[in-house]
């Protein structure tokens, strides 16, 4: 085809750029590598699906998860819980509690306690034929219980079986020993002397195991296990990565609508290890909130039997003085006393008793703030009051005690974060500071009340004799203490009913349980997808890489809207085993597209060298095997079968080729001609064609361009015009030397073979920049080896069309079966 002919005007300086510039990547051709490639997907399907089916049936361990919910409720204030009152961490608010729980619950040293109470380092799997199965320790028919003292060695597999009655075989690895064991006392690693492999040995149930790397004995199960095993692997683990791979699978959460209700979850291997494991931590917590719940109360009971029996001393001295008094005095009967005012003094004395006693234990608990000795805090019950916001600020105030201890390892003294720690600090020591000072105002602003009554009621008593005021004083002592002692009986009695009466706050509503649940994990139908698409993909990303790397020519229109250069026409795939196929095969679709181009050439000349001579028509191409001397032979043959007279030149000096398929001797050619051997007669060939002479190239010259450029080729080619319509040569290719540039500036016609899946991309550039720069004329592309089986093409049969009963090559076709299913549709969507 060619295109217009002012594809060539009006060019700009940015359309320039454009030229010879092909798209990066052929979608088209991508697809078509793909379902060319059908089988590789196909197989790695198969693939796929064995490798997953295999995974799935034999390596995939299951992942089982249960649940406990609990509710906390806090309905008395503590020092040792957050208050629902006041931020006590710092930037969180909320369910204060319910995080307090979720850090204990996830604290190393909550769960450092279940590993050693439940020696969870001792992990328990089964294997069969090939899977091996994670099991509960209380699956196993024995119980593994190792000698702390005696170092043990981890990550090592022991493999009991059973041999009948309680003895069990015991099997080490054959290799794998270490010198390095595990210490479970100092939790730490120790190395000791080389050592040989411990041999296998039968052992009975509490039989001792020794072997310089292990000791340990087996106990029997008390409970009948609910599966059999055929063998149990016991492999031990520190207890830190014990620790770390529990705290790993926990899981809490607070329930959206009531936010002191909690939901921990606990994933694991085997299910009842997850549920046996939260209910065993959920009863510790409920043990340690019961017992953060009465250090308070335990402390307050001891405080005040400690006053008890230091005023018991001083209640029984006071008695010792009145009973003096009423025996050697004879005091005891009193007359006229006015029993209405000793009344009120008695009362009045007690009330100020249980007031100092109650400053006294404010002294107590304001000693103990000033020395952050929080576990010594007595209730403030025993100073006479209660104040939720007193105690939440001594809870923050041990909080953030505890975080400038954890930041001081941190950070250094000066920087900002300890000084806002330490502003923090003083902001809540200030205010329970200032709590406890309303309470001293208070009290002595009412033992002052008191005393004026006191003294009021005195001036009644006035009257009597000294000796009679002497008594009635040792009278008003002993009330006093006796009502001090009475006081602190009472608040003794009820720190006791707390410790008595306490619950703990934390109540299970849902304990976790093994209903047969479900694995969570692994995904299996996602993993057997992605490994089928995973496999899929291997042959895509191939396929992919090669079609990114792949610079060949592929796409005719490609080539033509990257070049802009006229199409001259296509040429299929010679199945010719020469090089004559015009001659040989005329009716083939072939020699057609030869004949087409032999019609568009006219295109190229017009207008040009309008002076009755022949005209030259030079054929290059890029490189070698592109079939420029292919194109060179059957063009010249179609122009001299159309009764023009023509001659075939072999200008490619450095590879002559054209005189094996004419069965011509090479032994004299242009290269004899040019260096003045020979006569031009004398290299001038006859063919089968009556119109068509062939000059073979003859031997290879040590200089061909020196040849080719001289006054003698030029004189050459003017004798051969005069004497025939057109000279075809087939010279050198460009993409290697520069000869065929310069013969281009004698030729009417330039004619530039690109072949299909050969010619690399950017071998056009520097033809294509020549040709739209005005350096060449009159040029043309010819597609050579179009594989009418790849399915891209221009549209226009050039040599590519079979099917239709027009050409030889359509007794053999066979119509693809994509192309009878389009033909079938548009058949049926034609129809009218």
């Amino acid at each position: 085809m060619i295109p217009d002919k002012d594809t060539k005007i009006g060019k700009n300086e940015p359309q320039k750029e454009k030229y010879g510039s092909f798209a990066l990547f052929d979608i088209e051709h991508f697809l078509r590598r793909i379902v060319k490639n059908w089988y590789w997907f196909v197989f790695m399907l198969f693939i796929g699906y064995l490798v997953s089916w295999v995974y799935s049936k034999y390596y995939a361990q299951n992942i089982y998860a249960s649940d406990l919910s609990l509710s906390i409720s806090n309905n008395t204030s503590s020092y040792f819980t957050p208050s629902q009152s006041i931020n006590f961490i710092w930037g969180q608010s909320g369910n204060q509690d319910g995080v307090y729980l979720k850090k204990m619950l996830l604290s190393r040293s909550h769960n450092e306690f279940l590993v050693k109470e439940l020696d969870l380092f001792v992990n328990y799997s089964t294997k069969g034929l090939i899977k091996s199965t994670y099991i509960d320790k209380t699956d196993s028919p024995v119980f593994l219980q190792i000698d702390k003292k005696h170092l043990q060695q981890i990550d090592y597999p022991i493999t009991l079986i059973p041999k009948g009655g309680d003895s069990y075989e015991v099997v080490l690895p054959e290799e794998g020993q270490s010198t390095n064991l595990y210490n479970y006392e100092l939790e730490g690693f120790q190395s000791v002397n080389g050592y040989s492999r411990p041999a296998n040995k039968i052992v009975k149930i509490n039989e001792w195991y020794n072997s310089p790397n292990l000791r340990f004995r087996l106990l029997k199960n008390t409970e009948t296990p609910k599966i059999k095993v055929e063998n149990i692997i016991i492999k031990l683990s520190s207890v830190n990565q014990s620790v770390n791979g529990i705290v790993s699978t926990i899981g809490v959460e607070f329930d959206k609508e009531i936010g002191t209700i909690m939901i921990i979850t606990k994933k694991g291997f085997n299910l009842n290890s997850t549920v046996n494991f939260l209910n065993k931590s959920v009863a510790e917590l409920q043990k340690k909130r019961l017992a953060d719940k009465n250090i308070v109360n335990k402390n307050t009971d001891v405080y005040l039997q400690n006053n008890i029996d230091d005023i018991r001393k001083k209640l029984d001295s006071s008695a010792a003085v009145l009973n003096y008094l009423k025996t050697s005095e004879k005091l005891y009967n009193i007359k006229d006393r006015d029993e209405k005012s000793l009344e009120e003094i008695k009362n009045l004395e007690a009330k100020k008793a249980d007031i100092v006693s109650k400053i006294s234990s404010l002294n107590n608990i304001k000693n103990t703030l000033q020395a952050r000795d929080f576990d010594k805090m007595i209730s403030t019950n025993a100073a006479g009051f209660e104040d939720g916001f007193f105690s939440a600020s001594v809870t923050e105030l041990k909080a953030l005690y505890m975080k400038k201890r954890e930041m001081a390892t941190i950070y250094k003294p000066n920087s900002e974060p300890m000084k806002e720690i330490d502003r923090l600090i003083n902001e809540a020591r200030m205010g329970s500071s200032g709590s406890l000072r309303n309470y001293y105002t208070k009290y002595y602003d009412e033992i002052n009340k008191i005393d004026r009554q006191v003294a009021e009621a005195n001036s009644d008593l006035t009257s009597y004799p000294e000796k009679e005021r002497k008594y009635l004083d040792a009278e008003r002592g002993y009330n006093m203490i006796e009502a001090t002692y009475n006081s602190l009986l009472n608040r003794q009695n009820e720190a006791q009913m707390k410790v008595a009466t306490n619950q703990s706050d934390i109540t299970v509503i849902d304990p976790a349980k093994n209903l047969g649940q479900a694995p969570i994990g692994p995904n299996v139908k996602a993993i057997k997808s992605a490994i089928i698409f995973g496999l899929l993909l291997i042959p895509l990303l191939l396929i992919l890489i090669g079609a990114v790397l792949d610079n060949k020519i592929r796409n005719i229109k490609e080539l033509l809207s990257a070049t802009k250069i006229p199409l001259l026409g296509v040429i299929g795939n010679n199945s010719n085993e020469n090089m004559l196929t015009v001659l040989e095969q005329p009716k083939s679709s072939v020699s057609e597209a030869f004949r087409g181009i032999r019609a568009s050439m006219r295109f190229l000349m017009e207008n040009n060298n309008e002076d009755g001579k022949g005209k030259i028509i030079l054929i290059t191409s890029s490189i070698g095997g592109e079939g420029k001397t292919y194109i060179s032979i059957n063009l010249a043959s179609v122009v001299g079968l159309s009764d023009k007279k023509t001659i075939l030149l072999g200008m490619d000096l450095r590879k002559p080729k054209i005189f094996g398929d004419f069965k011509i001797d090479n032994k004299y050619g242009i290269s004899n001609y040019l260096t003045g051997e020979v006569e031009m007669e004398q290299v001038i060939n006859k063919t089968k064609i009556p119109n068509l002479d062939v000059v073979t190239s003859g031997p290879i010259p040590p200089n061909p361009s020196e040849l080719l450029m001289s006054s003698r080729n030029i004189k050459f080619l003017e004798q051969l015009k005069e004497k025939y319509d057109f000279i075809i040569i087939d010279s050198p290719p460009v993409g290697l030397v520069a000869d065929s540039y310069e013969l281009m500036k004698y030729s009417d016609a330039n004619i530039y073979i690109v072949r299909h899946e050969y010619t690399e991309k950017y071998m056009l550039k520097m033809i294509t920049e020549k040709y739209h720069n005005g350096e060449i004329s009159h040029l043309g592309l010819i597609y050579n080896d179009y594989n009418k089986k790849q399915g891209y093409g221009y549209g226009y049969g050039y040599g590519y069309g079979y099917g239709y009963g027009y050409f030889d090559e359509d007794k053999n076709y066979k119509e693809p079966l994509l192309i009878k299913i389009r033909n079938k549709v548009q058949t049926i969507f034609n129809k009218k």
